[in-house]
């Protein structure tokens, strides 16, 4: 089984359009959450994401934009483009995201977890090893795949050592992968990276690919029509800093 993972597309249609385009063959699409808030086409992604696949964690901008609570947390730019969401959100995108799982969610039996934030709280950042640290000491899932800090990568342990995962690319504007293998006797929190608003300093969409034969997680950056979603952005009204943000990654 070969799962197609995205997570954090923020309602970039051109960057979410692209990682369709570019994602090797797969045989279910798992969303680790923030399908929309931020851009500009909310009503657009949701209906693609929506015919792509069946599996959904909510995110944090889920939830605030279908008017559950959170936005209050956000800072002003945030809260500007949460208040923009739910007011062109159609009702029935509102609706389907107000019955969006919090998580986890095991789509794959018991080996495997899909979270936003963390396993223990959905809207905790995992950053650094030391915020790794309880959540896989928490978890007796071997592999848990989570977004929310938009950053690609992932943390993992053998009981004894604690590692950072970090993808190596040697390009900044072309289509690249990293293969990372998992081992035996290891358990792994994996971040496939944000679609639409990465974070990490790569402008970039970001996927991953989990292959439960080869045991093998891929990553995978790609370039998409930048300048489209920072017009799309611009035009609705939205903040002029979240279409400037996407050109930098951060």
């Amino acid at each position: 089984m070969r799962a197609l993972l995205l997570s954090d597309i923020h309602a970039n249609l051109e960057a979410f359009e692209s990682v369709l385009g570019a994602a090797p063959a797969h045989d279910v699409v798992w969303n680790l959450g923030d399908v929309v808030g931020y851009g500009a086409n909310p009503n657009e992604v949701i209906d693609e994401a929506r015919r792509r696949g069946s599996v959904f964690v909510r995110g944090n901008h889920d939830r605030a934009c279908c008017g559950l609570g959170g936005a209050e947390d956000f800072n002003p730019i945030a809260q500007a483009a949460c208040r923009w969401t739910e007011c062109v959100l159609t009702d029935e995108h509102r609706e389907w995201l107000r019955h969006l799982s919090a998580g986890p969610i095991s789509p794959d039996g018991p080996q495997v977890s899909c979270v936003h934030g963390s396993p223990m709280d959905e809207d905790e950042y995992i950053v650094t090893v030391r915020d790794a640290w309880p959540s896989l000491l928490s978890t007796d899932k071997r592999i848990t795949f989570f977004g929310h800090t938009h950053m690609q990568g992932g943390f993992a342990t053998n009981g004894d050592e604690w590692f950072r995962l970090t993808p190596q690319y040697s390009t900044k504007d072309e289509a690249e992968e990293y293969e990372l293998p998992l081992r035996e006797g290891a358990r792994y929190l994996l971040n496939p990276g944000s679609v639409g608003q990465p974070r990490d300093g790569d402008w970039r969409a970001a996927f991953a690919v989990y292959d439960d034969q080869q045991m093998l997680l891929t990553w995978h950056r790609v370039p998409y029509d930048l300048r489209e979603a920072q017009e799309r952005i611009v035009r609705a009204g939205l903040p002029n800093r979240l279409a400037s943000r996407l050109k930098d990654g951060r």
